[in-house]
């Protein structure tokens, strides 16, 4: 598996039920959440990206704000504890349910975040090498079939998968978590029922550096 994400999504419903509709992209009130998240801070407009492409470099932010939910993907939103993330990225969508994805697969590292009026309602961060970083609040339904053994995995060094940390592979977690929460996935057996990300049009922007930064 090659996907990668650090993003965050505000919605007042639930997302998937807003992006299986491809609601329109409102270019306006993208780069008003992107002023508001970074006051002060330039941006250069860059070429449209999709949802299919979530995980910009540190220099880039890929934003899209719709009627009723808005993305936001950033290197900032890449953490190992979700609950320690800056209560700025929360407190800019009041009376919103804030959601983050995060997942590498470099190190096969999955976080997903849910915060439902500005309370941490749920945080799971989990990869092989460090164990479980964090498991806060109550498991959401769709996590039980992979808690329970129902998706085992087999190391590439271990042939019975003994030695495994957990029962199941943390970026299948990972993409059930985009299916449940979102209505997509990246990589994984196609199913119909799910939107297709790059049809979801998405913001990029470069970070300029202040004039007076040499490097």
């Amino acid at each position: 598996m090659g996907a990668k994400t650090w993003m965050l999504v505000a919605c007042k419903g639930e997302p998937h039920e807003i992006l299986i509709g491809r609601p329109a992209l409102d270019r306006d009130a993208s780069a008003l959440v992107l002023k508001d998240l970074y006051p002060g801070k330039n941006f250069l407009a860059l070429s449209d990206g999709d949802l299919s492409n979530t995980c910009p470099g540190d220099d880039e932010i890929v934003i899209g704000a719709f009627n009723g939910l808005t993305v936001v993907a950033a290197a900032e939103f890449c953490v190992d504890y979700p609950s320690q993330l800056p209560s700025k990225f929360i407190d800019a969508f009041p009376g919103q349910s804030v959601f983050l994805h995060a997942m590498h697969s470099t190190v096969d590292w999955f976080a997903f975040a849910v915060w439902k009026d500005g309370k941490l309602q749920r945080s799971l961060s989990l990869s092989p090498d460090s164990g479980v970083i964090e498991d806060i609040g109550d498991r959401l339904a769709f996590e039980a079939q992979y808690w329970s053994g129902n998706h085992p995995t087999i190391d590439e060094d271990d042939a019975d998968g003994s030695d495994y940390p957990f029962a199941f592979h943390p970026l299948e977690l990972g993409e059930a978590t985009l299916a449940a929460l979102f209505g997509y996935q990246l990589e994984g057996v196609s199913d119909r029922t799910l939107i297709e990300p790059e049809k979801i049009q998405l913001l990029r922007f470069k970070r300029k550096k202040p004039w007076w930064r040499l490097i």
